[in-house]
């Protein structure tokens, strides 16, 4: 099941208010899809990445692969929940290098916490940040696709006005 499937899952579950239970963001790891080991292709299609960003990641010292008796990749439940977490902090904009020191603080141990967290506090509040502009932008479009006969709102989708000029 690739993430968008399993993105559109988990945003299923949010409530009224839009904030996601701990059930929805546990959805995205797909305990079904990750009881066995997998492909490079299969884990690829899994998280709607491709191999050459597994690989890729893998360089990068971001997640650990191991290798079956022919030496093709094997990953593991380990390994996908962590290319979860990695492609959900790609996907917020986290800088490669932030990610790259995130995980070294995780593989040196528990007494990084304190540091992971104010990463992750930071992180946060770029997100936060990062919403209201794209709050401000949808409102914008909203706006001009009003200003040319559309209809607008959460439960219009798609829906087409006559052609106006920008």
């Amino acid at each position: 099941m690739a993430t968008d499937d399993l993105m559109s899952r988990a945003l299923d579950l949010l409530g009224e208010d839009g904030v996601p239970s701990v059930e929805a963001i546990h959805l995205l790891t797909d305990p079904d899809a990750t009881t066995g080991p997998m492909t490079i292709a299969e884990a690829a299609a899994h998280l709607d990445v491709s191999p050459h960003t597994l690989r890729y990641y893998e360089r990068a010292g971001l997640v650990e692969v191991g290798r079956d008796a022919t030496g093709y990749r094997v990953y593991d439940a380990a390994a996908m929940r962590r290319l979860v977490f990695l492609t959900r902090m790609r996907l917020s904009g986290m800088p490669m290098r932030d990610l790259q020191h995130y995980v070294s603080l995780v593989d040196a141990g528990s007494h990084t916490e304190p540091e992971r967290l104010d990463l992750l506090l930071e992180h946060r509040d770029t997100i936060r940040r990062r919403l209201r502009e794209l709050t401000l932008s949808l409102v914008a479009t909203e706006h001009k696709i009003a200003a040319y006969g559309g209809s607008t709102g959460p439960d219009v989708a798609g829906t087409r006005g006559r052609a106006a000029s920008p």
